[in-house]
């Protein structure tokens, strides 16, 4: 299965209504755009015209790959833009600011590719499915994108009170996916970080000017250069982690409530997403009408079951609903809402397969159908396409995270279906091993590299590595040099500068004894 090969493979189409006023101070636009965030949308209207991103509203972010219509609106500025990839048409005025309030619906069409002939004949079955129990209502990976690009949950440090930690992640960590002037600006201020005498001059470095000229008039007063941000944008960072916290709840609670039936297993860009594979009449009527709460300090919750999992995912986070606050600020802050736990795609409509002209020997569908605002149309198809994920028929991680579930997940099984069982925590941990004779046969599969290989390379890199410590550079250069440093390679990292400050001054020490 293949998504957004092509920008028309995927197309929104906003729904919307707003009270048009003669007098109103917002303009309001119908935009169109293709290979564009939202927020990369409003940038370039905004510098376009030289208006504040202050001045912009608008109901809700839109994907970045594809093509998408929705509202925007500008408060006392008229602007005009036909370029290919980003068009405004003018509709009228308003009073107020556009908010998700303004947004009915949204409409998809979703051409999915590289699908076989035999993949094609099981569609009908999965939409029956999902006319039937749903979608759970999860946030998807477009959500993470902050994880994506290596900067974490940056509203968690927020939280710890980690202004600059905050700030870096935000203004001085570069996404080694990231090949634009925005990474260079990052990785300028992330090689001089405390240097803020210093002036960037890479094109498009004006939009974090405000920052640094708090840091150069008080180099320690990390909160206020952090409020500096856009408004909207410190809501999306603390929106993320909450939505974070809303997965991993959710997934909690369907643990109990479908307690010893099969569920579906889904990665996604921060774990697993869990999906009933069959329910009762009555399960799901049941969840149909529960909702699960995005979480806040002034957040209340009646049932015993979804307490439970608020607990369990705010005790792994080491939170509690008090402590979903930033101290020292109000401006930055959590909001409570009720999220219906699942959600039902509307006109869903299932096209004919046709050969695939992207894909040759392969077949395409074309799926339209419609969703309610907040909720993700790549969700509702690869849960339609649940059966030709691979990652279904692996283990689960053996995080922290589903070590604290009590032993409840079993391994996934060749249907990818995640199975609950007790009788796993009274087994031995040899008992749990599968017998030599229930092991695959591998002998017919490539060997693998000679153990010689890695230990030359590990040698090579081990050796590279000594010789930029050796030059004074930090772990933390290091690893930014490297695509995509994990935390053990850090770590490793960290040891080997220990070590050779150790012999340094050990060194230094025989020279001064002599």
């Amino acid at each position: 299965m293949k998504l957004k090969q092509k920008p028309e493979d995927f197309t929104v189409t906003e729904s919307w209504r707003f009270d048009k006023s003669l007098r109103g101070e917002w303009r309001v636009y119908a935009m169109d755009k293709q290979k564009l965030s939202t927020f990369d949308a409003i940038d370039r209207i905004s510098r376009a015209f030289d208006v504040p991103k202050t001045r912009f509203s608008f109901c809700g972010l839109k994907d970045k790959q594809g093509r998408t219509r929705q509202l925007i609106a500008v408060r006392g500025a008229d602007v005009e833009m036909q370029e290919p990839d980003l068009r405004l048409s003018y509709l009228g005025r308003t009073k107020e600011p556009l908010s998700a309030a303004n947004t009915t619906s949204n409409r998809f069409g979703v051409t999915v590719r590289a699908l076989t002939r035999e993949e094609t004949a099981q569609l009908p079955g999965a939409v029956a499915d999902v006319n039937r129990m749903g979608v759970i209502n999860y946030f998807d990976s477009q959500r993470f994108g902050s994880l994506k690009h290596g900067q974490g949950f940056i509203a968690k440090q927020l939280i710890d009170g980690d202004f600059e930690g905050a700030l870096h992640s935000y203004l001085a960590t570069p996404s080694p996916l990231d090949k634009t002037y925005d990474a260079k600006i990052k990785a300028f201020w992330r090689d001089r970080w405390g240097q803020w005498k210093y002036r960037c001059t890479i094109p498009g470095s004006e939009k974090y000017e405000n920052i640094i000229r708090i840091l150069r008039r008080d180099p320690e007063d990390f909160l206020g250069a952090f409020l500096r941000i856009d408004p909207k944008y410190r809501a999306l960072l603390v929106f993320t982690y909450q939505s974070y916290i809303w997965n991993e709840g959710v997934r909690r609670y369907l643990m109990d409530f479908l307690h010893g039936q099969s569920l579906i297993a889904l990665d996604y860009q921060a774990g697993k997403l869990l999906f009933p594979r069959e329910m009762t009449a009555e399960q799901t009527e049941a969840l149909r009408k529960t909702t699960f709460p995005l979480l806040a300090p002034e957040t209340t919750i009646s049932d015993p079951h979804i307490r439970k999992a608020v607990d369990w995912v705010l005790g792994r986070e080491r939170l509690t609903l008090d402590r979903l606050r930033v101290p020292g600020t109000e401006q930055i802050f959590f909001r409570h809402e009720e999220r219906p736990i699942v959600m039902y795609p509307g006109s869903l409509m299932l096209g004919a397969p046709h050969r695939d002209e992207l894909n040759e020997g392969l077949w395409k569908v074309y799926l339209g159908f419609t969703l309610p605002p907040g909720a993700y149309a790549t969700l509702t198809v690869r849960r339609l396409f649940s059966f030709t994920e691979q990652e279904n028929r692996e283990q689960l991680p053996e995080t922290a995270a589903d070590e604290d579930l009590g032993g409840e997940i079993e391994l996934l099984g060749p249907d990818g279906a995640v199975r609950h069982r007790e009788a796993l925590k009274k087994q031995p941990k040899h008992a749990q091993a599968p017998a030599a004779h229930d092991k695959q046969d591998k002998s017919n599969e490539p060997p693998r590299p000679k153990k010689e290989k890695h230990q030359k390379r590990h040698a090579m890199q081990a050796a590279l590595t000594a010789q930029k410590l050796a030059q004074g550079m930090t772990p933390e250069a290091i690893a930014a040099e490297s695509k995509a440093p994990g935390f053990r390679a850090m770590q490793k990292l960290k040891k080997a500068a220990k070590a050779a400050r150790r012999a340094q001054a050990q060194t230094a020490g025989c020279k001064t004894k002599r």
